[in-house]
C-alpha cells in the first residue's frame, strides 16, 4: 500500500517538532541555495535548472517519500552522467531523459525492487563515486585558477592537458577567492553546525568581489541574470527514435537515483533510528524526477549531506524537507537576482570540499587491504568512470561483480569421491563413518550446484574408471540448483543407465531442491525407490540393488 511517512509523521505531531522541523528545513534550504546553483553549472546547464530541480523536486520527495528526513534535490553523483548527456544530446535530451528515468523508478518502486538494490557490491558504490568525485574536481580547476580558455574538454585526460597548456593565464584573485571558500567550509563546522559555511564563504567572497571590483567571473557575468520565479511547466516531446537514443543514459539516471536515495536513507535510520519504506521512496524519487523534467530541471536524488544535515538540526519528519524547498523558492523569489554576483572560484571551492566529502579515500584505502575481488571490482569500476563514462562503469562493473561472485559460489562447491570405510571426521553423517559396500560408489557435492560449479561434477563423473554396480550422490549440503545442474544430473543418470549403474539420490534437500528435481521429472527418470531421505536409507538400497543383480 502506498502509504508516505508524512502521513504517520503527522500523527500526534507537537507544537515543538513543528519548530524543529521548521529551522531545520530553512537550515538545509540555505546550505542548498549554493549547491544546487554550483551543481547545475558544473553539469552543463544554467544555475536555475538546479534551483527548479532543488525546489519542484525537493518537496515532492519529502512529501511523498518512504524515509521521514530525506532531503532531495540535485547531488554531485549525477554531474558527471548529466555533462555527458548534455554534450551529446543537449538540454533537451536531458529533460526527456530525467523524465523517462523518472518512469522507471516509478516501475521500480510498483515492482518492489526497492530491497534489490541494496545488494549492489560496495566496492561498486565506492568505486563510481570515487571517480565521479575525481572528474567533478578536475572539471572545477578552470574557474578554482580562473584560467583564461574556451570549454572545457569532455575528456578526462584531455582536460589536463588544457589546463597545463593555459597555466600562465592563471587568475590570482580567483584562486584567491577559491582557496578562501574551501578553507572557509572545512573549518567553519569548528565554529558552528547552525550556519551553513558556504554561506558565510559566499557572503564574504562576493562581498569583497563587489567592494573591490576584483576581475573574476562571477554566475551573472556568464550566465546572466537569475529568474526569480518557476517556469511554465510543458511535457517532452517523445517518440520511439527518441526513447531509444536516450533509454540507456535514462537507466543510468534511475540506477544512479535509486541507488544514492536508498544509500542516503540507509544513513539516515542510522542516525535517527527510524525505517524507511524503500520501494515507497523510489516512487516518490520517480515521481520527483518527472516533475523536475517538467520544469525543466535536472535529475534529483537523496542527498547525504544535505539529508545529515537536516537530522543534525533536529529534522524528524517531511515537514523539514517542504520547508527546505520552500526555502529554496522564497529566496529564488525575492532575493535570487542577487546570487549572479557570487563569484564562479566560490562555487569551485564549495565543488572542491563536496568532491573530497564525496570520495570516501577512507573506504577506497579500507576495499584496497581487502579481498582481491573487491579489488577488481573497485579499481575497474573506478578507472572506468574516469576514463570512459559512468554508465560504461556501472554496466561493467555490474557483470564483473556477478562473475566473481559466481567464482566464489563456484569455489564453495566441492564434490568429494568416497569409497570404502574410513572412521575419521568430526561430521556424524559423514560417509566415511558408514561401511560403504564393495561394488558402491559414493559422490557427495557440496555447496550450490548451478552453472559454475556443476562442470566440477560432470569431470568427477569422468573419474570412475572401474565402473561400479550402483553410484550414490548425497547432496545433504547442496541448498540450490538451477537448469544447468539438473542437466548436470540427467546427463550423469544417462550416462549411469548406458554403463549399467544404478543411481541413487540420497538426501535431497526437500524445500528447494527436492521441488526443483520434481518438476523436471529427473526423480521420475531416477525411479522413487531410487531417491531417499538418509544415507543409511541409500547404503540398503545400493546393497539390495546388488543382491538383485547377484541372483
Amino acid at each position: 500500500m502506498f502509504k508516505p511517512a508524512l502521513l504517520e509523521t503527522l500523527k500526534g505531531y507537537s507544537r515543538s517538532q513543528f519548530i524543529k522541523d521548521l529551522l531545520a528545513g530553512v537550515i538545509v534550504g540555505i546550505v542548498a541555495l549554493p549547491l544546487a546553483i554550483a551543481f547545475a553549472i558544473a553539469s552543463g546547464v544554467s544555475p536555475e535548472k538546479g534551483l527548479y530541480t532543488a525546489v519542484i523536486a525537493g518537496f515532492i520527495i519529502s512529501a511523498f517519500g518512504g524515509s521521514k528526513v530525506q532531503i532531495g534535490g540535485p547531488t554531485g553523483a549525477f554531474i558527471v552522467i548529466v555533462y555527458d548527456i548534455v554534450q551529446q544530446h543537449g538540454v533537451n535530451g536531458l529533460i526527456i531523459a530525467t523524465f523517462m528515468a523518472g518512469i522507471i523508478l516509478i516501475t521500480m518502486g510498483i515492482a518492489r525492487l526497492g530491497s534489490v538494490i541494496k545488494f549492489i557490491p560496495y566496492p561498486l558504490i565506492v568505486g563510481f563515486t570515487s571517480g565521479i568525485a575525481l572528474v567533478i574536481f578536475s572539471s572545477q580547476v578552470k574557474d578554482f585558477l580562473g584560467l583564461q580558455m574556451a570549454a572545457v574538454p569532455a575528456d578526462f585526460f584531455k582536460k589536463w592537458v588544457v589546463y597545463g597548456q593555459h597555466l600562465s593565464t592563471v587568475n590570482y584573485y580567483s584562486m584567491a577567492i577559491a582557496a578562501f571558500t574551501t578553507l572557509v567550509v572545512f573549518l567553519w563546522p569548528r565554529v558552528t553546525h547552525r550556519i551553513p559555511g558556504s554561506l558565510i564563504a559566499i557572503l564574504l567572497t562576493t562581498l569583497a568581489a563587489g567592494l573591490f571590483h576584483l576581475p573574476v567571473d562571477t554566475i551573472g557575468s556568464r550566465f546572466g541574470a537569475i529568474p526569480s520565479m518557476l517556469p511554465h511547466p510543458s511535457l517532452p516531446q517523445l517518440d520511439f527514435d527518441t526513447i531509444r537514443l536516450l533509454i540507456q543514459p535514462a537507466f543510468t539516471i534511475a540506477l544512479l537515483g535509486a541507488i544514492e536515495s536508498l544509500l542516503s536513507a540507509v544513513v539516515a535510520d542510522g542516525m535517527t533510528g527510524s525505517t524507511h519504506k524503500s520501494n515507497i521512496e523510489l516512487v516518490a524519487q520517480g515521481a520527483g524526477n518527472i516533475m523536475s523534467s517538467l520544469f525543466g530541471g535536472i535529475p534529483a536524488t537523496g542527498a547525504i549531506a544535505r539529508t545529515a544535515t537536516n537530522i543534525r538540526n533536529g529534522g524528524r519528519t517531511p515537514v523539514a524537507g517542504i520547508t527546505h524547498a520552500l526555502t529554496l523558492l522564497l529566496i529564488m523569489v525575492f532575493i535570487g537576482k542577487w546570487a549572479a554576483l557570487i563569484p564562479m572560484a566560490t562555487l569551485a571551492g564549495i565543488l572542491v570540499v563536496v568532491t573530497y566529502n564525496m570520495s570516501e579515500w577512507e573506504n577506497f584505502v579500507a576495499i584496497i587491504k581487502g579481498p582481491k575481488s573487491d579489488v577488481v571490482i573497485l579499481i575497474f569500476t573506478f578507472l572506468l568512470t574516469v576514463a570512459v563514462d559512468l554508465t560504461v562503469a556501472i554496466e561493467i562493473g555490474m557483470i564483473l561483480s556477478a562473475f566473481l561472485f559466481m567464482r566464489k559460489m563456484a569455489q564453495l562447491s566441492n564434490v568429494s569421491i568416497i569409497t570404502g570405510q574410513i572412521n575419521t571426521g568430526s561430521d556424524p553423517l559423514a560417509a566415511a563413518k558408514y561401511a560403504i559396500p564393495p561394488g558402491v560408489e559414493v559422490f557427495e557435492i557440496t555447496g550450490p550446484l548451478f552453472f559454475g560449479a556443476a562442470y566440477k561434477f560432470k569431470d568427477a563423473s569422468k573419474f570412475i574408471e572401474n565402473a561400479p554396480r550402483v553410484l550414490i550422490i548425497r547432496m545433504r549440503l547442496v541448498p540450490i540448483i538451477d537448469a544447468t545442474g539438473i542437466q548436470a544430473l540427467k546427463d550423469v543418470n544417462r550416462d549411469m543407465r548406458h554403463r549399467g549403474i544404478k543411481l541413487i539420490l540420497s538426501e535431497v534437500q526437500t524445500n528447494k531442491v527436492y521441488e526443483e528435481l520434481k518438476k523436471t521429472r529427473l526423480l521420475f527418470n531416477i525411479g522413487k525407490a531410487n531417491v531417499v531421505d538418509t544415507f543409511e536409507k541409500a547404503i540398503q538400497r545400493s546393497e539390495k540393488i546388488i543382491a538383485e543383480k547377484q541372483q
